[in-house]
């Protein structure tokens, strides 16, 4: 390995890090002003409504996930609307990080209640004001970029914690 590949690995581990937490952070600084859709039934509604109003579409899957054809259907076709509606659109693996971010219980609880399906997760405007934070700057920043080196649907690994 050369030392420009070397330190080039090094850039982009950082990046990834950083936009991880700033999504991290930005999910939970959306549900505190309740502009967060999850549930894929429930994003592709809000979508039909109201596209203007989203701001971030983050798709979610583990490994586990990667065989469902219906939901890869899904992903395609939100995807697709993402794009024509000029949504930046997210794709991460960590469910689990997933649902410890937004305090959701991973498996049915106790009272046989299951879990949201975080598989999609829409990050929305609020009517009154529009949703500024530092966090959506650098995932807005880095779905941008993404977008210009022609990866259309960038990837974040999300790590435990």
């Amino acid at each position: 390995m050369t030392l420009e590949e070397l330190v080039g690995c090094n850039i982009t581990e950082t990046k990834m890090e950083t936009v991880s937490q700033a999504l991290e952070e930005l999910l939970v600084a959306a549900q505190r002003q309740d502009c967060l859709t999850v549930g894929v039934y429930e994003s592709a509604k809000l979508m039909n409504v109201d596209p203007d109003s989203v701001v971030l579409c983050v798709l979610a899957t583990d490994e586990e996930d990667e065989d469902d054809i219906a939901l890869q259907i899904h992903f395609t076709l939100i995807q697709a609307f993402c794009c024509d509606n000029d949504i930046n659109i997210l794709r991460v693996s960590g469910l689990r990080r997933l649902a410890q971010v937004l305090c959701e219980p991973s498996t049915a609880d106790n009272n046989g209640n299951e879990p949201k399906d975080l598989h999609c997760i829409l990050v929305t405007n609020p009517q009154c004001q529009p949703f500024k934070c530092q966090a959506l700057q650098e995932v807005g920043s880095y779905c941008k970029e993404s977008r210009c080196k022609n990866q259309w649907v960038p990837y974040l690994s999300l790590q435990e914690r």
